[in-house]
């Protein structure tokens, strides 16, 4: 093959799979577009649609991110934005504390953390599993955190200090497991994080539970031993419904996986 059919040969081989790959956003999109009334829609707009009903708890129970959004939840991930959007969130929490809350300080007013994504970031794990676009391995994701290498989100520090310092009790209640105990309080005190009253982990007896209702029971025996649960931090729907709640519940952003 000479030279010049080589090139031809190379530019239609590119032209197909750029139209390959069109007509796979096509397919995507269609249904969309058709609905909304041949209004167009980019694969961008049709992902950004998607994480935000997660955000709003109207898209649940999903196992992957969708294929076609992967690429879009690794970049915003990634992204100024989502620091915004954490450190807005954080802010929201700091206001409420300085303006809505009568404090006692008799060591009965606390507030709830959870720690995955609220407190310590999996977006390392994530970032080499398609970020959400793989199914969980549960077993890959606790050898990982058995490592403790999980950085601190920055802004949820900060606002851990400020809750310290208030003389506010800080209780941190996860869904990881108990035998993970030694490597997550290293991993949180090796970023920062020291000071919490109580950690609370999944024992053997919650197995069976799903983790609303086991982190439900346990605010349940918080608040009948006396505690004022003043805010919960979470990045789960399930770490903040379910009775009794706190008097505030805050939300961070997090796409990447459901956990009910």
């Amino acid at each position: 093959m000479n030279m010049a059919a080589k090139a031809l040969f190379s530019l239609s081989l590119s032209l197909g799979i750029l139209i390959s790959l069109c007509s796979a956003d096509w397919n995507i999109l269609s249904s969309q577009r058709t609905r909304n009334g041949g209004v167009k829609i980019s694969l961008k707009n049709y992902c950004e649609g998607w994480r935000m009903n997660v955000e709003l708890h109207n898209i649940r129970e999903f196992e992957v991110v969708p294929e076609e959004c992967v690429d879009y939840v690794g970049k915003y991930m990634k992204s100024t934005q989502y620091r915004v959007d954490l450190e807005r969130a954080i802010e929201e929490c700091m206001v409420y504390l300085s303006t809505s809350c009568s404090l006692k300080k008799d060591g009965r007013d606390a507030w709830i953390f959870d720690i995955d994504d609220t407190l310590l970031s999996t977006v390392p794990y994530y970032k080499k599993h398609q970020y959400g676009g793989e199914k969980l391995n549960v077993t890959s994701l606790e050898e990982w955190m058995s490592k403790g290498k999980a950085p601190a989100l920055e802004h949820s520090l900060k606002l851990f200090n400020d809750i310290k310092a208030k003389g506010i009790q800080i209780i941190l209640v996860s869904s990881r497991r108990e035998h993970l105990r030694s490597a997550t309080i290293d991993n949180l005190v090796n970023v920062g994080f020291h000071g919490w009253s109580s950690l609370v982990l999944r024992g053997p007896e919650d197995e069976l539970k799903g983790v609303q209702s086991y982190k439900a029971e346990v605010r349940k025996k918080l608040v009948s031993g006396g505690y004022r649960i003043w805010g919960i931090l979470g990045d789960q729907y399930s770490s903040i419904q379910g009775l009794p709640s706190a008097k505030r519940t805050f939300k961070l952003p997090n796409p990447l996986y459901y956990i009910s």
